[in-house]
């Protein structure tokens, strides 16, 4: 089997990268890459995403046919997908996040600032936070409710269907930190700093 992380130069994906590779040992093929050809031929791929969503949106536009060949992995193909952090936030419809910003569009919804609730909350949002489980979804398996995940952001998903919500968690307010709708999979926490549940959150997709 052959697992692509897409890198299209935005931000440090080493940890992701090294994570995947642990996991996969000699099992699954693990490619880093932007081309286009090796996207559409692997059997997964892992959109990770880094800083803001204007640049992780630009950087992916800047690399000629990457969106295409990423909507036509996701969309027409309906072939497994996992965006991680702004990865996730990408599937949105937009983002309000420094400019307004059109996404992929593959889960309806937009991306707003969390509610700091006037500074009672520092932005970002760093560190463990426990995850409520909101449906049974094949990323989650063997994953008890209420365990801990790590978090770095300062923006949520809120998706318009929220039937597409496996997971949330308190921050101010309930936070969208999971989506599964069909092919598609998200987590705004990070699985590769998430010690050993995150490796079997990763586990659980290259498994799928």
């Amino acid at each position: 089997m052959n697992v692509t992380i897409v890198d299209y130069k935005s931000g440090n994906i080493s940890s992701v990268i090294n994570s995947f590779k642990e996991v996969a040992k000699d099992k699954v093929n693990i490619e880093v890459t932007s081309d286009l050809n090796k996207i559409q031929s692997s059997d997964k791929v892992v959109l990770p995403g880094q800083g803001s969503f204007k640049n992780c949106i630009d950087a992916l536009n800047k690399i000629n046919g990457l969106t295409n060949a990423l909507n036509e992995f996701a969309i027409n193909k309906k072939k497994p997908v996992l965006g991680i952090c702004v990865g996730l936030q990408m599937f949105a419809d937009i983002s309000y996040e420094e400019t307004k910003t059109s996404g992929l569009g593959w889960i309806s919804g937009n991306v707003s600032k969390i509610n700091n609730q006037e500074g009672k909350y520092k932005l970002p949002h760093i560190g463990w936070n426990q995850i409520e489980i909101v449906k049974d979804s094949k990323i989650f398996k063997d994953i008890e409710n209420k365990s801990h995940m790590y978090f770095v952001h300062s923006y949520e998903f809120i998706p318009k269907d929220k039937n597409v919500i496996s997971a949330t968690t308190e921050y101010s307010s309930n936070i969208v930190c999971s989506v599964e709708k069909e092919n598609i999979f998200g987590t705004q926490f990070h699985p590769e700093k998430s010690d050993k549940l995150g490796l079997k959150i990763i586990d659980n997709f290259l498994k799928l």
